[in-house]
């Protein structure tokens, strides 16, 4: 992303959680970029579609880092500790931005809203992966399926901006091992599945 538009998006993020999506202008969002309207719409068609940048973005660097995980060829703990461990601190790192698309994701148009889900289904769906392999080779225990498994871990890290405070008494890194003590509990020590 270069310059002008970044400062845009953190901008925008700014006013977002400031004034909110309605009490947000363009006007507002390019002040406090230093930029000019020209610039805005130069990157932006409208004001929806900086919102749907804003997460989108995040989105979008979450599944490339997610990809890179699984290059690695890890087996599948180490696979998903790594997974936990990046999807925390990158909500962390984000974690006004998760808050505004929170508050306001009901702006977007159908459109929009379609090509976010597809992404977080791509997102989804390869976690599960890795837990389903897991349970197939006998490195996890088939007690809770992957999609609960996942469930569980993207419950805690959708919920973080409610909760979390990069001041608070606890590191992403601290947090997210504490979830891995939770998770792989159930899928290390876990019984058969009930029948």
């Amino acid at each position: 992303m270069d310059d002008a538009r970044s400062r845009l998006v953190a901008a925008a993020i700014g006013v977002f959680a400031e004034a909110g999506y309605d009490g947000a202008s363009v006007q507002q969002v390019v002040t406090r970029a230093g930029l000019t309207k020209g610039s805005f719409y130069y990157y932006f068609p409208s004001k929806e579609e900086l919102l749907f940048e804003i997460y989108g973005s995040v989105l979008a660097a979450q599944l490339s880092a997610l990809e890179a995980i699984l290059a690695r060829g890890l087996a599948p703990e180490a696979t998903l500790r790594a997974v936990v461990a990046d999807v925390v601190a990158s909500t962390a790192d984000n974690i006004t931005a998760a808050a505004v698309f929170s508050r306001e994701s009901n702006r977007l148009d159908q459109a929009h809203w379609q090509t976010l889900r597809e992404h977080w289904r791509r997102y989804l769906d390869l976690v599960r992966g890795v837990i389903r392999a897991g349970q197939a080779s006998g490195d996890f225990s088939a007690a809770a399926s992957p999609e609960t498994v996942s469930w569980m871990i993207f419950g805690v890290t959708t919920s973080m901006p409610t909760w979390y405070r990069a001041d608070g008494p606890k590191t992403p890194a601290e947090i997210a091992d504490e979830m891995c003590a939770v998770v792989f509990t159930g899928l290390t020590r876990g019984s058969a599945a009930p029948g």
